[in-house]
């Protein structure tokens, strides 16, 4: 929803660059690599699949250059979701992006 600026407002965090790279050489394993050259942490992976509760992951710190692959057997890869949280090293906020094979 847009709304007025407030002046006295502090300004919002910086945007960064999404981190991740989603190689979908096989989409029922896609391998997903850290590219950004910090440590993340707290990474993890929620599924979405069609009408079912998401699962869940913890990946835990990746570091640059780190990857690892996610299991997606049994879901239907046309109605999946991929989501992945993580902390900045640096930072206090968490962030999040969406991917769809």
């Amino acid at each position: 929803m847009l709304r007025a600026l407030d002046p006295t407002e502090s300004p919002a965090p910086d945007a960064h660059r999404v981190p991740w790279h989603v190689d979908r050489d096989d989409p029922a394993h896609p391998l997903i690599v850290n590219e950004s050259p910090d440590a993340l942490t707290y990474v993890r992976i929620h599924v979405a699949d069609g009408d079912h509760a998401p699962d869940r992951e913890s990946w835990g710190r990746m570091g640059p250059g780190e990857s690892r692959e996610l299991c997606l057997c049994g879901c239907d890869l046309d109605d999946t979701t991929v989501t992945i949280t993580w902390f900045r090293a640096d930072g206090e906020l968490e962030w999040a992006w969406a991917f769809v094979l």
